[in-house]
């Protein structure tokens, strides 16, 4: 079945927690397609239309990124897998991205705390999949490669979480692979999984290095959540065009690389019935380690394991 979600303040939420009515239930395998606002929580459909402004259903003192959901799914329990087939992404017209001028690791290490924050406007053609922004009066284009940035399912743990940093349950993971085409694993650690989604990023190099991607609005997301009960995980993972990925997620660097390159020699364990060591000698041949994202305050690496290079 395919359901749809509207773009209206009954659909939003600024925090995760196992505690939110579902916005919507359905059953595993069910396609949802939806809009999500950009970060700033607006939405304009295009040039001619004003930008409306959306609020939390949850009445957050400090809502973050605009979400939509929770998404409860019929028959998820704690211990099973959420798989998050993206089928479709249509960023907005629109996007912006900001650099300097708030305290950050990246302004520090450049000189650039203190000093005057910079907004670059963007306009986008989802159809020629190109973005375009002005800088003292001359055209600047980069190649659209649209993602989600932020999906995530409720944490077992009580109370309200911010959507910031990533989690165990996903959240915030702000990783480039994850667009049309991606299928992400979420261990699921409450009944119903409460699954969320928001975040459009209309392209973004790995390391989101100024703090910010082109952040848009999504003009469409097509999902489709299936519930499994043959995978066992404790991290996110995700098969997508480039190969199987596996995360991690510190606020340490190297214990994030640590993390992600356990994952994804546990993978190759599994696949090819090998020890570890010697999964970890074969990562050494073919995997590559990427910093995710170093702006969410947990930061992410991300280790890719391309399609065929084992057989």
């Amino acid at each position: 079945m395919i359901h749809t979600l509207k773009i209206k303040d009954e659909n939003f939420h600024g925090s995760f927690s196992n505690e939110y009515k579902p916005a919507l239930t359905i059953h595993s395998g069910d396609s949802i397609r939806l809009q999500t606002p950009d970060i700033q929580w607006g939405y304009s459909s295009s040039k001619d239309n004003e930008r409306t402004t959306f609020n939390s259903k949850e009445n957050e003192e400090k809502p973050g990124h605009p979400m939509v959901g929770p998404i409860k799914i019929h028959g998820a329990e704690p211990g099973m897998v959420l798989e998050v087939k993206i089928n479709d992404l249509v960023p907005g017209w629109y996007g912006r991205n900001w650099a300097g001028g708030n305290k950050s690791w990246q302004n520090d290490q450049l000189g650039l705390t203190g000093t005057e924050r910079i907004q670059l406007d963007w306009e986008l053609s989802p159809a020629k999949m190109t973005g375009t922004c002005q800088i003292g009066g001359r055209p600047f284009h980069v190649a659209l490669n649209p993602f989600i940035g932020l999906m995530g399912v409720a944490p077992a743990e009580t109370g309200a979480h911010s959507t910031s940093p990533p989690r165990y349950c996903g959240g915030n993971i702000d990783c480039k692979e994850l667009g049309r085409g991606s299928t992400l694993f979420l261990p699921i650690s409450v009944e119903g999984a409460l699954f969320s989604i928001g975040d459009g990023h209309a392209a973004q190099g790995d390391g989101e290095v100024s703090g910010t991607a082109i952040e848009c609005p999504m003009d469409l997301v097509d999902i489709t959540l299936t519930v499994r009960d043959d995978i066992k995980l404790s991290m996110p993972r995700a098969k997508t065009p480039a190969g199987w990925i596996a995360f991690g997620f510190n606020e340490d660097l190297n214990l994030a690389a640590a993390e992600a390159l356990n994952g994804i020699v546990e993978w190759i364990q599994e696949m090819h019935k090998v020890e570890k060591a010697e999964a970890l000698a074969l990562s050494s041949a073919v995997v590559d380690l990427r910093v995710t994202q170093i702006v969410n305050g947990v930061k992410g690496v991300h280790a890719v394991l391309p399609h065929g290079a084992i057989r």
